[in-house]
Formats: C-alpha cells, structure tokens, sequence
C-alpha cells in the first residue's frame, strides 16, 4: 500500500513539475519527485541507488531554481488553482493503473539477485547518462549566462 501511494505522488508531482507556470513551483515539484523516486528504491531495498538519486536530484535542482530565478522573467499572471486541481487530476488518472494493475515480484527465470542488487550493479549506463544531463543542462545556462553578460542586460 506505501508502494502504491508513493507511485500516485511521484507521478503527480511529475505533472506539476512539467506543466505548472512558475519556474518556482516546477522544481519544487520537480524536488518531490526525486524524493518520491528515492523513497520508491529505499522501499524496493536499494538504500544506496536512493542516496545517489537524492544527491543527483539535490544538485540538478540547485542549478534549476538558480537559472529559473536568474534568466526567467516574473510571470504576470499566476498559476490558476483549476490548473493545478487539473494536473492532480491528470496525474491520478495516469496512476490507476499502477493502483489496480499489479505486476508480481517472483520471477520464473529462478534469477536468486532481488531488486536493489540489481538496480545498483547494473546501472552503470544510467548514472552516465544522469552525469551527461546534468553536464549539459549546465554548460546550457553558462552559455545563456555568458551571452547574457555580453550582450548588456
């Protein structure tokens, strides 16, 4: 049952993290759905792919809210709670099936490594390509910084 709320809150916050206005509001739902993800793996017995998705997630979310506060301009009008209420509602209908579809833990092919073995030891292609998104994301606002700088404004 934690399992399945934990779900329903890291797909919520996945909408409101891609569709809300503010830059405010995006990435502090953006910061509930790494925590929901590192909840989900603490959960599923991978302690250590949890604390890296919380160190990953708390950097990618510093260089987020400092370029959304420092090269987006004040948005005039706000977020409409309908809106909002609208987002939620998506994501719980995105989240049914994860409610009342459920895909069993044992496994036919008699593999004898459980979840969090396999998540840490196999995930190498993951964290490289985390390390490259972050990397870009962040030479993206050094440049728009740079000409930012050079153009005066």
């Amino acid at each position: 049952m934690i399992l399945e709320i934990l779900t329903i809150g890291l797909i919520i916050s996945a909408c409101l993290a891609l569709f809300l206005d503010d830059a405010v509001y995006s990435v502090a739902a953006l910061a509930a759905t790494f925590l929901f993800t590192a909840l989900i793996y603490a959960l599923d017995g991978a302690v250590f792919a949890a604390i890296f998705q919380f160190a990953v997630g708390v950097g990618t979310l510093t260089i987020l809210f400092l370029s959304g506060e420092l090269l987006s301009e004040r948005a005039v009008k706000k977020t409409s709670s309908s809106k909002a209420f609208g987002l939620i509602g998506a994501g719980v209908v995105l989240s049914l099936p994860a409610l009342f579809l459920s895909i069993s833990g044992a496994t036919s092919a008699g593999v004898s490594i459980n979840f969090g073995d396999a998540l840490w030891s196999l995930n190498g292609m993951d964290v490289i390509l985390q390390g490259l998104v972050i990397l870009t994301v962040a030479l993206g606002i050094v440049i728009v910084l740079y000409e930012r700088r050079n153009s005066g404004k």
